[in-house]
């Protein structure tokens, strides 16, 4: 169980390989990688700023959330930052439970909250200079189907 912000860029089957590796009790694995999107040549570059220790810290508390309610076995979240460019991996998010399920939700849900509420400021730069950029209309809707009773 572990949030990894890095710099570097990062190998998505590299990491599903090793969070694998060893499971005898584990029935699935479900994974996501996120690739960073050229947006038909208006973006050259991605940058995303975090505060390491408030980031990390309020992505695993969310997956822990996700363990309890998904019931999860154990999860692994990678997340880029600092300047990425198109068709790079951006995030990389495993999970791990006794059932298909409860790994894809699980997935799913890490995923919804990564993209809209996470604590990551977000920046294209492009041909028309650079530009900040929010959750749209659907990210939102995503993340908010979690909170429905």
């Amino acid at each position: 169980m572990s949030v990894t912000l890095q710099t570097e860029p990062f190998e998505p089957g590299a990491l599903l390989t090793a969070f694998s590796a060893g499971r005898a009790e584990t029935g699935a694995v479900a994974s996501f990688t996120g690739l960073a999107r050229a947006e038909q040549g208006g973006t050259d570059i991605l940058e995303l700023e975090a505060y390491p220790g408030l980031t990390d810290a309020e992505i695993a508390r969310i997956a822990l959330e996700a363990a309890g309610r998904f019931g999860l076995q154990d999860w692994l979240i990678v997340h880029r930052i600092g300047r990425i460019a198109p068709g790079e991996a951006i995030v990389f998010v495993a999970t791990a439970s006794a059932h298909r399920r409860e790994a894809f939700e699980a997935c799913d849900f890490l995923m919804d909250y990564l993209k809209s509420r996470a604590p990551f400021w977000k920046k294209s730069h492009g041909p028309d200079g650079a530009r900040w950029i929010e959750p749209t209309d659907r990210d939102r809707t995503d993340v908010e189907r979690w909170e429905r009773p």
